[in-house]
């Protein structure tokens, strides 16, 4: 009595599920006996299917994440140093994060798994419900049955449109419990744990069994975005691997007195930091009118102007150029008032000095020295 206690109170989640009953009780007279348990069925093998599409996805590509890792390492591919075309750069960027990336790798190979498996099973799903209409008998309406033969079929196609219904609402439930557990700040968020029929849902039939994997959800999302970055820092080691002949002059210029690693990095950044301005009028229209101006690191080379993301690749093709390993960070940058908005630096490895990574903001040079400053990580946030 005190689930229907909890769902008889007039609040929305309340309301929502009474809703969802009601319409699958009215379906279920509608359909009468045979067709709400051939809907029942369906909605159960659904389930059924989605569940183990879910846990052989996630074993198969555990399975074929290192074999894969592997044999893409075999192959040596190497990203040309030419200018490519959108396809080519887009093939060079998936199959080197695929090698690279563990995260990503077992992202695809998981999805192309659940859909594989759920376009499988979708194929048996006609063999399956023949099997179906062959247990069950079928109902054949010939208009020449009782009345009572009739009420009887409506009456239990009710009963097994409630019992749809309830697989239904608990689904919605469950959809709410995820909302809330991933955003418990959002919209709505207050209002649906304020809910009776909710609260006891959750606590007594969802928490016991996805509590804990959903207390790792904000992990896993902020894995996710940190590896979306890491692709996307990717991207642009692609797209710019091709150096064009002056700027690949220019760097060694620059470097043609220093004779370690960091004095090559510190070299650069001094001298990006010196000469290339900051685009605030691409900043503002970007702000202001979303409009976004795609700029090559000769782009900037040649106007000596950028915004942040343009500055750090532009680093990067220099130091490529020098001989350095470098790779272009994306994240946040902390603004003067306290906040943070989108940003883009560099990071360095020492060859010469035990592989060390050491980050560094070109961008930010005109306002102070911030080649490996300490406390940089305060006002830097890095997702790549």
């Amino acid at each position: 009595m005190t689930w229907v206690h909890a769902l008889l109170k007039p609040e929305p989640v309340a309301l929502l599920v009474l809703l969802v009953l009601l319409v699958s009780l009215i379906q279920g007279m509608t359909r009468g006996a045979s067709g709400s348990a051939k809907r029942l069925f369906y909605f159960v093998w659904q389930a059924i299917a989605a569940v183990v599409s879910l846990v052989l996805a996630g074993k198969t590509a555990a399975w074929l994440s290192p074999l894969v890792h592997d044999w893409l390492t075999e192959r040596h591919i190497a990203v040309p140093n030419e200018q490519l075309p959108a396809w080519k750069e887009a093939w060079y960027t998936i199959v080197t994060s695929l090698r690279d990336f563990e995260l990503f790798r077992f992202g695809v190979l998981f999805l192309a798994s659940y859909f594989l498996l759920r376009i499988l099973l979708g194929w048996m799903l006609p063999f399956v419900m023949a099997l179906f209409d062959l247990i069950a008998g079928g109902e054949r309406s010939t208009g020449r049955g009782t009345f009572l033969s009739h009420t009887a079929s409506r009456t239990t196609g009710a009963l097994l449109g409630v019992l749809l219904g309830a697989g239904r609402a608990f689904i919605v439930i469950a959809l709410l419990f995820v909302y809330v557990s991933l955003l418990p700040g959002g919209p709505f968020a207050d209002s649906i744990k304020a809910s009776a029929f909710y609260s006891k849902t959750a606590s007594e039939l969802i928490e016991p069994v996805a509590g804990d994997v959903l207390k790792r959800g904000p992990v896993l999302a902020e894995a996710v975005q940190a590896e979306f970055q890491r692709v996307l820092s990717r991207k642009y080691e692609v797209i710019d691997s091709a150096i064009p002949n002056d700027i690949a002059q220019a760097a060694v210029a620059v470097t043609k007195n220093a004779h370690t690693d960091k004095e090559k990095a510190r070299a650069l950044y001094d001298w990006i930091g010196s000469r290339i301005a900051y685009d605030w009028d691409k900043a503002d229209n970007y702000e202001k009118h979303g409009e976004w101006k795609e700029q090559t690191p000769e782009d900037t080379f040649r106007t000596r102007k950028g915004v942040c993301i343009d500055i750090a690749r532009l680093y990067a093709v220099m130091a490529r150029a020098s001989g350095l390993q470098v790779q272009v960070v994306t994240g946040l940058g902390e603004i003067s008032d306290g906040t943070y908005g989108p940003h883009a630096w560099n990071e360095v490895r020492l060859a010469d000095q035990g592989g060390v990574w050491i980050p560094l903001d070109a961008t930010w040079a005109p306002s102070g020295d911030w080649f490996d400053p300490s406390g940089f990580d305060s006002t830097h946030v890095r997702q790549a």
